[in-house]
């Protein structure tokens, strides 16, 4: 038998296959291999600093002192402290104008272009419709508070159209700055959301358009029972990531108000910040963290069980 295989070339000998479970092992060993780098990173930057802020939560500490045990105060005192229930509504309140402004808009805006996206036009379209995410948000929030100062862009449109009692200092009133940031927010998302909803445009077969046009259907009728159904997922993934921006939101709070007028513009990500770095009450904040983590999950849950592939 030995002689015959020795005969055979060796490209057409057969292969000794190894038997299935160590296929299995050796399979799994080579995943682990790969994932172990990516795994690692993320639990030295993500699942650690989350344990740490979980533990400092039962805490009562300054940061530099000793830290004593707390219990589960500083999350009563979250869930209590009319304060603290206000500064989480300022965030709930930011979801309205960094999800439905620029989902709305976007699906308005890409549902409009939808044909013109080719060559130049829409080359250009993208550049500027883009633009807002390649600006640095601190320059955002600068602009923005240029605009919006009692002798900005926006108080002299105003004048200039005959509503010179609709001006003032918007971001420095308590009844309209939250509603300014918000403006500077969906503006700052708006381009994100259009790209996102162009290119799922892009996958939804041309032939069911023309279809609906053949049997009468209007450009509602197109939109509502063609392009919303189309567009499911890229509508989650819009709306997962601008509720998540809203409710994490800190770097055009800070800039543009700073939490001010009062607390009127304060979020919970700069209060996070104040309690931590401002009044050493490390614990109390990473209590906050912790129920601000809870909120965004809870807030998107319902959004991608309901644009999630039904197929």
């Amino acid at each position: 038998m030995t002689e015959q295989l020795t005969s055979v070339p060796a490209d057409q000998r057969p292969t000794q296959r190894l038997p299935r479970h160590r296929r299995s092992r050796k399979s799994k060993l080579t995943a682990w291999i790969f994932i172990a780098p990516a795994f690692l990173a993320y639990a030295t930057f993500v699942l650690v600093p989350l344990a740490m802020s979980l533990y400092y939560s039962f805490l009562r500490w300054d940061g530099i002192g000793e830290a004593r045990f707390y219990g589960l105060s500083n999350y009563i005192t979250v869930l209590t402290d009319s304060d603290l229930l206000q500064i989480i509504g300022n965030a709930f309140q930011l979801v309205l104008y960094f999800t439905l402004i620029p989902v709305g808009l976007g699906l308005a805006i890409a549902s409009a272009i939808r044909g013109q996206m080719a060559g130049t036009f829409g080359t250009v379209t993208r550049t500027i419709f883009f633009l807002p995410q390649v600006i640095p948000l601190v320059a955002a929030g600068i602009a923005w508070s240029w605009m919006f100062a009692s002798m900005g862009v926006v108080n002299q449109g105003l004048k200039a159209i005959g509503l010179s009692d609709w001006t003032r200092g918007w971001l420095g009133d308590f009844v309209w700055a939250l509603p300014a940031v918000g403006v500077i927010g969906a503006w700052v998302l708006l381009g994100l959301c259009i790209m996102l909803l162009v290119t799922g445009i892009t996958k939804i077969d041309p032939s069911l358009y023309e279809a609906a046009r053949l049997d009468g259907a209007r450009p509602w009728h197109e939109f509502v029972y063609i392009t919303l159904p189309g567009l499911r997922q890229e509508i989650g993934v819009c709306m997962t990531l601008t509720i998540i921006a809203a409710l994490a939101s800190f770097d055009i709070v800070y800039i543009a108000t700073q939490g001010g007028p009062g607390i009127t513009t304060t979020v919970p990500g700069l209060e996070i910040y104040r309690l931590a770095f401002a009044h050493r009450q490390v614990g109390l904040a990473s209590a906050l963290a912790i129920v601000l983590m809870v909120l965004v999950l809870i807030s998107i849950g319902p959004v991608q069980w309901f644009t999630r592939d039904k197929k």
